[in-house]
């Protein structure tokens, strides 16, 4: 499998998706060819010209063509991917509407759209259409029964405490990132590092492997040695292929103190209150408190509760005591232990703690 790890290839994509083995890859990132279409040179109000993306490798004959192409490298893209892993496509007005037909034809499960909105974008220099100010991503999982990895828990912390949502505002490849020879783009859609910095964040885990198909100048295979995962690209034209090479090899990891991310809630084993009573943490007959200590409940054999004329779990107890339609008995409730008030929330942490990481020592 070293063939395939933490190097590039200079070839031609679906020849050389054809010879990795299946079920190889964690993650599959594809920025493919966009097929612009773009007939006439375009130019500035003061007639100078415009460096858009009209590169061989983005012409294609006409839209069969184009879609016979497609439906190739996904089917390959699909058959490399490990049964849990994933796919991120990125695209245009131009064919993100075409991949996604394909995507979905192929069995492919999407789990979201996302779109890039670019906060640097090109102008519409001829006024006669709206400024092309994002770009569309498509998120998928190999099948609808994938156990995809989302580490919703790290990019909610990226986000300032808030779900991150669907819609990045991020800034267009520049400055000292961008790549240039003699003042020239050496790529016309050299794509971010913050782009894929959240991907490959959202979507992977530390070692994951990584394949990108159509690897340009090498930024997802930049982002993914920073961050700790690893990487295989395949780019069939010489310049930008040697070009990726020596910026990847410029690359520094992040000390690896630093790549340990926030746990995901849903990775570690859940516990309901009723364990705390069936493994004796909590006795049936104990009484509940308030923080405050100015309701009580008493605790049932089947880890309901009872406050005067109410029963039923912790939650509703307390929604009930709260006079809200719902309430988290979790964070109400505490329990006295040799004397002390412990919220039964820590116990049930402390419990969590035991199982998880009795749980990873068998994986």
């Amino acid at each position: 499998m070293t063939k395939f790890c933490n190097r590039i290839i200079n070839g031609e994509s679906l020849e050389i998706l054809k010879k990795i083995p299946s079920k190889t890859f964690d993650l599959v990132f594809a920025d493919p060819p966009y097929n612009m279409q773009i007939g006439e040179k375009l130019k500035r109000p003061d007639n100078s010209k415009v460096n858009g993306v009209n590169d061989k490798w983005d012409q294609f004959l006409n839209f069969k063509h184009y879609d016979e192409f497609s439906k190739e490298w996904l089917k390959e893209c699909k058959r490399i991917l490990k049964d849990n892993g994933s796919i991120w496509v990125i695209g245009t007005y131009h064919n993100i509407f075409r991949l996604g037909y394909h995507i979905q034809n192929l069995n492919y499960w999407i789990l979201n759209d996302v779109i890039w909105r670019k906060n640097n974008p090109m102008p519409n220099f001829k006024g006669t259409r709206f400024t092309n100010a994002h770009e569309t991503l498509i998120w998928a999982s190999k099948s609808k029964k994938s156990k995809y990895t989302f580490n919703y828990q790290s990019l909610k912390c990226l986000n300032d405490d808030l779900q991150m949502r669907s819609d990045w505002t991020l800034p267009i490849c520049n400055g000292k990132e961008r790549l240039k020879k003699n003042g020239k783009k050496i790529h016309s859609t050299q794509k971010p590092e913050a782009l894929l910095h959240r991907i490959i964040l959202a979507t992977t885990n530390k070692g994951d492997l990584i394949c990108d198909p159509f690897i340009g100048t090498g930024t997802s295979a930049v982002v993914a040695k920073k961050l700790g995962r690893k990487y295989f690209g395949i780019e069939k034209d010489k310049k930008y292929f040697g070009a990726a090479n020596k910026r990847i090899n410029q690359t520094k990891v992040i000390q690896d103190n630093y790549l340990d991310t926030v746990e995901n809630n849903k990775s570690k084993p859940r516990k309901p209150f009723g364990s705390l009573v069936e493994m004796g943490i909590i006795k049936p007959g104990s009484v509940l408190f308030d923080q405050k200590r100015k309701f009580n409940a008493k605790i049932m054999a089947d880890g309901s509760l009872r406050h005067k004329g109410n029963e039923g779990s912790i939650h509703r107890v307390a929604a009930k005591i709260m006079g809200t339609e719902s309430y988290n008995g979790w964070t109400y409730w505490y329990c006295n232990i040799k004397g002390n008030s412990v919220s039964i929330d820590n116990l049930r942490q402390r419990l969590i703690s035991v199982s998880y990481t009795h749980l990873r020592a068998h994986e």
